[in-house]
């Protein structure tokens, strides 16, 4: 089951989710798509560039938009349908729940 649910606070959540994210380097910039079971540890390591690689080599770490499912297995199915997905697709979907592209990260990690 999915839940498109940009403003639920994850750390309410009772019992194992998983999310499929996508982070933007700014409004229409370099985008990335993850999927994690722990979406405020995953977006701080972005942010705090723990990790080496594409998101700390391109500066995306805001949090625009995310889904969240009760199983890993759908949650890595919608991640690898979103990554054959054109730009411009994705584009249209951060939009539809966040037009001005916010940084969601410090909704869900307080």
């Amino acid at each position: 089951m999915m839940c498109n649910c940009t403003s639920e606070n994850p750390s309410l959540r009772t019992h194992m989710a998983y999310y499929v994210y996508l982070l933007a380097s700014e409004k229409y910039g370099t985008l990335y798509l993850g999927v994690t079971n722990d979406i405020v540890r995953r977006v701080y390591e972005h942010k705090s560039k723990a990790v080496a690689g594409f998101t700390k080599r391109y500066a995306v770490d805001k949090l625009v938009w995310f889904e969240i499912y009760d199983d890993l297995t759908s949650a890595i199915a919608r991640e690898k349908e979103l990554k054959k997905w054109r730009r411009d697709w994705k584009i249209r979907l951060i939009e539809e729940s966040n037009p001005q592209w916010i940084d969601l990260y410090p909704q869900i990690s307080t």
